[in-house]
């Protein structure tokens, strides 16, 4: 209700949301409908593909007033929808010069596996990689649930991310791994787009990918602004690498340093209240300095949600912090606070 109410009093310039979400809002005549001038699609050629194509008809349908139709994608799409084109002509914006399939400040790697599976291989690489970032991609759910349980047992701290989630799932393993509380982020495809987490190091195929769309897709996550980085293709006996990768692709003998996996430098906590209770990040950074026993340079980044946040906090204050914070109120308020796992 809090965003209804936000929606008719304030009337933002510019408003975020799903498809559905914003119909949604259109049809309660929380959003004036003819007052809309621009919109932007994000990845639009995957939300055609994830099933929302009549909501976004409807939504394109409910705003005469439009003046523009921004279609947002890293690929191109084989077809422009007829309702969102509307019959006029439109311009194509081209950032990268058409032969440059990834930036040239990606090093491709090509890694073999001596066994069909390819476990104790990618255990060997990402040893090697110490502390780095890294994202492993998969191409289903429950591989992904395999490979991060084998990289958990051997020691690993990894985020996984899936479809199989629930949005507080998904929140929770992103956050881990963008603030640096997991090294590894164990993912499908559903991780290749909409991922703007600077300094991810390693990409590393686990799975090839399903479509040239796709390898794009997923090398975009390294190599961010003036970044470099490096993509892993990890081949069993029977693969190699697919015709549409385009580069020299170096062969890779994966060193582990250490038969132990480099622990990540902060450990990530959930807080129970938000900006509805009135909880800043000042409030925060205060409560686990004088409660907690932090400096503020044991505190890594904050984000307020509206009712909850969360914080990295140098991994080896975590206990103290959670010890010390038992029980204890943050402005006067008793709250949830514990480890995001």
């Amino acid at each position: 209700m809090d965003e209804h109410r936000v929606l008719k009093e304030v009337r933002p310039h510019i408003i975020f949301g799903t498809p559905g979400r914003l119909n949604d809002h259109l049809d309660k005549e929380n959003i004036q409908r003819y007052g809309i001038r621009w919109l932007v699609i994000d990845e639009f050629d995957k939300c055609l593909e994830m099933g929302f194509h009549a909501e976004m008809q409807k939504l394109i349908k409910s705003l005469p007033g439009l003046e523009r139709r921004i279609l947002l994608s890293a690929t191109n799409a084989e077809q422009i929808p007829q309702f969102v084109n509307m019959a006029k002509k439109g311009t194509l914006i081209d950032f990268l010069p058409e032969e440059e399939q990834t930036s040239e400040r990606v090093t491709l790697y090509e890694v073999r596996s001596p066994q069909k599976d390819k476990l104790e291989t990618l255990k060997q690489l990402l040893l090697g990689f110490g502390d780095e970032s890294s994202i492993v991609f998969l191409n289903y759910r429950n591989a992904v649930e395999r490979v991060s349980d084998y990289l958990k047992e051997q020691g690993f701290t990894i985020s996984s991310f899936h479809g199989g989630l629930d949005q507080r799932q998904r929140e929770d393993q992103l956050y881990r791994f963008s603030n640096g509380s997991a090294n590894v982020l164990v993912a499908t495809d559903l991780a290749s787009r909409g991922l703007d987490i600077p300094d991810i190091q390693n990409i590393i195929h686990y799975h090839l990918p399903e479509s040239e769309d796709g390898y794009i897709h997923r090398v975009g996550r390294t190599a961010r602004w003036d970044a470099s980085g490096r993509t892993f293709f990890i081949l069993n006996s029977e693969e190699s690498i697919p015709e549409y990768v385009e580069g020299d692709v170096e062969r890779y003998e994966p060193t582990a340093n250490s038969q132990k996996p480099t622990a990540p430098k902060m450990s990530t906590l959930y807080i129970g209240k938000g900006k509805k209770d009135k909880i800043s990040k000042g409030d925060i950074v205060g409560f686990l300095c004088k409660i907690g026993g932090l400096e503020p340079t044991d505190i890594g980044r904050i984000d307020v949600k509206d009712r909850y946040a969360y914080v990295a906090v140098r991994r080896e204050k975590l206990q103290q912090v959670l010890q010390q914070t038992k029980g204890e109120k943050i402005k006067g308020i008793k709250t949830i606070i514990e480890q995001v796992r």
